[in-house]
């Protein structure tokens, strides 16, 4: 499996044009001829050079206009806030390469921090930990899985275990361990405890004006990430504030970039330079 993005920029420029060029002739039907334009979403804090080898990449797959969309408003968008109105909204996308939190205004960030702490990590921290503590030996896929099936940013009412497969490091033989979810909780508290923590300076460093609004109308969590089990009552235990899911968090942001494509006004207002 190749990636050509990793951590929300691009890791192989030939393979992500190639990509691009895939998605733009599926969604066309197989014509060639098409010069579509497109909306993409990036990391809030990402470089001069990274943006510039986003667009190279998509004029290379043969598109008429770019348009460069930080992803935590493309969530906000997505999951239906308000982003266009005088108060104070502040969104914690967590995807698979990095988590955004952005505090949104008339359309415009006030603030926006992008983490390099996601989903993809959560898998990473499993493997170590399974690696550490019984010497075993699991791909990503399974990670994964034991993230879903496990997974948990808080104590749960009731405990869960899940047998699970792997290679022995000791032996080199298949070799299977039971699992709970409270030592899955410890392999991941890194991660949360980093998520959490930039949702803490986000709201230290929120403008006295706005503070009001958030208080009101809490935090949006969006992206797979948010759909780790009870990660919405720790951050409302450690921040104080309510706290939600958006209604399709997987889709948050492909449904904000949709949303943008049908009201170019919008798209225009929202659009990096």
């Amino acid at each position: 499996m190749i990636r050509p993005l990793k951590d929300g920029v691009i890791a192989d420029f030939k393979v992500t044009e190639r990509m691009l060029s895939y998605f733009i002739q599926k969604a066309h039907q197989r014509r060639t001829l098409v010069h579509p334009r497109i909306v993409i979403s990036i990391p809030s804090e990402v470089t001069q050079v990274e943006k510039r080898a986003v667009m190279d990449s998509a004029y290379r797959a043969k598109v008429a206009e770019v348009h460069l969309v930080e992803q935590a408003m493309m969530a906000a968008l997505g999951a239906g806030m308000p982003v266009s109105q005088a108060g104070g909204n502040i969104v914690v996308d967590i995807g698979g390469g990095t988590t955004d939190v952005a505090i949104i205004s008339l359309c415009g960030i006030v603030y926006a921090h992008s983490l390099r702490i996601a989903g993809n990590h959560m898998d990473e921290a499993i493997m170590n930990y399974l690696k550490r503590k019984y010497n075993l030996l699991v791909g990503e896929h399974t990670a994964e899985q034991i993230k879903i099936e496990l997974g948990s940013a808080y104590v749960l009412d009731k405990p869960l275990t899940k047998e699970i497969k792997g290679r022995s490091l000791m032996e080199g033989v298949p070799r299977m361990v039971t699992l709970d979810d409270s030592e899955i909780r410890e392999a991941l508290s890194e991660c949360v405890t980093a998520v959490v923590s930039a949702i803490r300076v986000a709201l230290e460093r929120t403008p006295p004006e706005l503070a009001a609004d958030i208080s009101d109308r809490g935090i949006v969590l969006a992206g797979g990430g948010a759909l780790l089990r009870n990660l919405d009552k720790r951050i409302r235990e450690e921040t104080g504030l309510p706290v939600c899911i958006a209604e399709d968090p997987l889709c948050s942001v492909v449904l904000g970039a949709a949303r943008l494509l049908n009201n170019f006004r919008l798209l225009r207002r929202v659009a990096v330079d």
